[in-house]
């Protein structure tokens, strides 16, 4: 059976508009917009369940979605915060709705009173630490459900129910377009080495820059390490790669660029001759051409971008002596070379994880 003309163009149409939102870069791209919508879609559709629906405070399943995926952009992140989020809910609502009844059969007010504060101080008391998000969600959740005792039980209860609501709206569209910690994580590690491999370009080239420029330099390399860092834990959970091995490439970049901090030192303000000229140093002090440094961290970058591990093999002999550019350098010159080496083959090695 031949297909018609017009079907055939109609699904190559919607290939290529679909091929970008498949695309994991694309996503990263436009991640920020991505959560907007999917944020705004939520929203739109629990006000319409509610409105259908007709739920006694239908508010709180819209109140609920926007505190798991409000300010979350990462599927990883997302789970768990609805994980967190489900569990501080049972818990301050079942306490909530014993409160109710304790409310409800003996009336005593000043016994409510001292039970909310009682669990409260509980919460409280395990909100600073691990767990504390569940901890305080519970106290929340318990205030929400009981009010000051005065709410009465089914109004507690349709209230936790339109929590749970929000949950379930918020994990669903967590499946849409998924935006995963791995790709952030991959992304910006992408963009920290192409950064460093400039950054020793420039040093073996000898070109001269201010020290505001090296300043800012260093700054936007120092903020890609603590973004890196902050997204361990999730890259961890969702690719199922041990912690350890994410330390060691962030450990590995740290060092990195440390040592081109201090080998940019010859560089940075450097004098200029009567003709306005930088002045070369020594050849004693100078670096020499060390295209394997910067020729590793380009393929590794490219490798993290595109997922393709044949641009993470060694060059050349591959050992670290083998990057040694760096005439001056010394022992910084050595331990750059072999901390660049040293996240290549952890990435190289961790490949069938993260190259998803």
């Amino acid at each position: 059976m031949t297909t018609h003309p017009l079907v055939i163009r109609s699904m190559r149409f919607a290939r290529r508009m679909v091929r970008p939102l498949m695309d994991p870069h694309r996503r990263y791209q436009y991640a920020k917009l991505i959560h907007a919508i999917r944020v705004a879609v939520g929203i739109l559709l629990t006000i319409i369940f509610n409105s259908i629906a007709q739920l006694p405070h239908g508010e709180w399943s819209t109140i609920s979605l926007i505190i798991v995926i409000g300010g979350l952009q990462h599927h990883g992140n997302i789970r768990k915060r609805a994980a967190e989020r489900a569990l501080g809910t049972i818990i301050g609502a079942v306490y909530g709705l014993l409160i109710i009844l304790q409310q409800s059969y003996l009336g005593l007010f000043p016994l409510t009173y001292l039970l909310m504060a009682v669990g409260c101080g509980v919460c409280a008391y395990h909100a600073i630490g691990k767990g504390g998000y569940i901890a305080l969600l519970s106290a929340v959740t318990l205030v929400i459900v009981a009010g000051h005792g005065e709410n009465q039980f089914d109004e507690g209860l349709w209230r936790a129910i339109n929590v749970f609501i929000g949950i379930v709206v918020a994990l669903l569209l967590s499946f849409a377009l998924p935006l995963y910690a791995t790709y952030s994580w991959r992304f910006k590690l992408a963009d920290a080495l192409r950064g460093s491999a400039r950054v020793y370009e420039r040093i073996t080239l000898q070109e001269p820059i201010s020290n505001e420029e090296h300043l800012k330099e260093m700054a936007r390399l120092g903020s890609a390490l603590v973004q890196l860092r902050s997204m361990i834990p999730s890259v961890s959970k969702e690719v199922h790669m041990p912690v350890a091995k994410l330390e060691s490439v962030q450990r590995s970049l740290r060092i990195v660029i440390s040592c081109l901090e201090i080998l940019s030192t010859a560089t940075v303000d450097r004098p200029v001759d009567a003709a306005g000229a930088p002045v070369v140093p020594p050849a004693g002090l100078r670096p020499a051409s060390g295209g394997r440094i910067s020729d590793t961290l380009y393929g590794m970058a490219r490798a993290l971008k595109s997922g393709s591990v044949r641009r993470l093999a060694p060059y050349a002999r591959g050992g670290p002596q083998d990057y040694a550019g760096l005439s001056g350098g010394g022992t910084v010159a050595n331990m750059l070379a072999s901390e660049v080496e040293q996240i290549r083959a952890t990435l190289a090695g961790t490949a069938s994880r993260w190259a998803v």
